[in-house]
């Protein structure tokens, strides 16, 4: 058996390899010497990638594409239970694993960091992995989007931390024994999943208690469900706790946030010492990821301002107000923003990066029949901070339909909030849509989690025609 490598990972079988979560761990089980196998719906770089690692990725879900050998199947809560290579692994009895699972295994032995929270967990998972590397550590990490620089997910560093998203989706994140646990914020999502804020603070409160005797909690000072989280946790038990933010109380005091353009300079008072650092992307809560990120490195004992400069070389992660480019004069950037309160603070960081003038016109993609529904009215609200917007219809992912919940449901209350606001339900009519509405010195953002994504490109095209 290779080192590092669980015995039930010898031989895995990813279904649906190609996602955020999937990948990451495909990626280091390779890069560990084992025999990753997997099938994806679509052919897409990262099946690319995964090939370069010596992966056999099929693309298209069949039976025969599951081997024989397979020492176990890897699957997502995404997975279906007609997925017919998850059916011919019952007929085999090859073992099936959950990816929270699989990644639990990953870490053991490691010193483990894990980054929740219902908003911010790749950017600061991101942050912290591009740091540590630069300190010359050498983690592993397994992150929900490709940072810039390596262009990867994932890798297995030769060092003992091991920097993971942890999602709290589905609650998987309860699986891990982190030294250091991050809690960005606590809000009420994922509703096919959690009927109430009280479901929401029991999730994150076993996810605390997690932590390994003599860890550290490190968690926001300003956002008023980590507020609620910590008192929980401090009447809990004895934990560690660090917060972190504007708060006159936080442990780890922001003092200033001065944006500069597309970027933020930072000011943290630690320890009765100021520290200043840049980070590279806008906005003040991607400020907050940085410090978040900033608290839980010293909590690993590493120094302070060996983190404040390693910080600084973070040059961004994909989809995360990411510069897709600038044609005619106007920039295009890609949001995976999904949320309200996602899309709204990427919106007031763009307000606040723009010159005197200039438009922020969005185009927006809706994520999931059962958010829509809940939030629907939110998101539209939202939307009224930009100087127009393009609707497109819901991403569905891996929800059925719901009768009655259409982007209408956004659209109506985006115009009630008196938002300029159109409804494109072809996608393929919105890049010379947007091209049409948008004038030299204009900001387009393409935001949501599904395949808005692809959108940037084409409007760059039509904007240099």
């Amino acid at each position: 058996m290779a080192p590092g490598i669980p015995a039930a990972m010898e031989r895995p079988h990813f279904i649906g390899i190609g996602g955020a979560g999937m990948s990451g761990i495909a990626k280091i089980l390779a890069l560990r010497g084992a025999k990753v196998a997997g099938s994806d719906s679509k052919e897409s770089p990262t099946a690319e990638a995964l090939r370069a690692l010596g992966a056999t990725v099929h693309i298209g879900h069949a039976a025969a594409h599951l081997a024989d050998d397979a020492s176990c199947v890897v699957v997502s809560s995404a997975i279906r239970a007609d997925n017919p290579e998850l059916v011919r692994a019952a007929e085999l009895a090859v073992p099936v694993v959950h990816r929270s699972d699989a990644l639990a295994s990953l870490m053991t032995g490691t010193r483990a960091i894990a980054v929740a929270g219902t908003h911010g967990k790749t950017t600061t998972t991101s942050m912290l992995a591009v740091a540590l590397s630069s300190l010359s550590l050498d983690p592993s990490y397994a992150i929900g989007g490709d940072l810039e620089g390596p262009g990867t997910n994932a890798t297995h560093g030769d060092g003992d931390l091991f920097v993971a998203e942890a999602d709290e989706s589905d609650r998987s994140f309860q699986k891990y024994d982190p030294e250091v646990a991050i809690v960005l914020n606590v809000e009420l999502d994922h509703h096919a999943n959690y009927a109430s804020m009280d479901e929401i603070y029991a999730s994150f409160e076993t996810f605390a208690g997690k932590i390994v005797p003599g860890g550290t909690l490190v968690i926001s000072a300003d956002q008023s469900g980590a507020v609620e989280l910590t008192r929980r946790v401090r009447a809990a038990g004895d934990t560690t706790v660090v917060t972190y933010g504007e708060a006159a109380d936080a442990d780890v005091k922001v003092h200033k946030i001065t944006p500069r353009g597309l970027t933020s300079e930072v000011t943290v008072l630690l320890n009765g010492k100021f520290l200043t650092f840049t980070v590279s992307v806008p906005g003040r809560h991607y400020a907050l990821n940085a410090v978040a990120a900033l608290a839980a490195g010293v909590a690993l004992g590493i120094p302070a301002h060996n983190l404040a400069s390693a910080l600084g070389t973070y040059t961004g992660v994909k989809r995360r107000l990411q510069l897709k480019g600038e044609a005619a004069g106007v920039q295009v950037i890609d949001s995976y923003a999904h949320h309200p309160t996602e899309m709204t603070a990427d919106l007031e960081a763009m307000r606040g990066a723009a010159e005197a003038g200039s438009r922020i016109l969005v185009v927006f993609q809706p994520h999931l029949f059962s958010r829509t529904q809940e939030l629907g009215t939110e998101m539209g609200q939202a939307l009224a901070l930009a100087d127009a917007s393009v609707v497109l219809d819901i991403y569905p992912a891996r929800e059925d339909p719901v009768p009655g919940v259409t982007s209408d449901l956004i659209i109506d209350a985006a115009k009630a909030a008196g938002a300029d606001v159109t409804a494109v339900h072809d996608q393929a009519d919105v890049p010379a849509a947007v091209a049409g509405m948008a004038k030299a010195g204009d900001l387009v953002l393409t935001m949501g989690a599904g395949d808005v994504t692809d959108l940037g490109p084409q409007i760059l095209d039509h904007l240099s025609k």
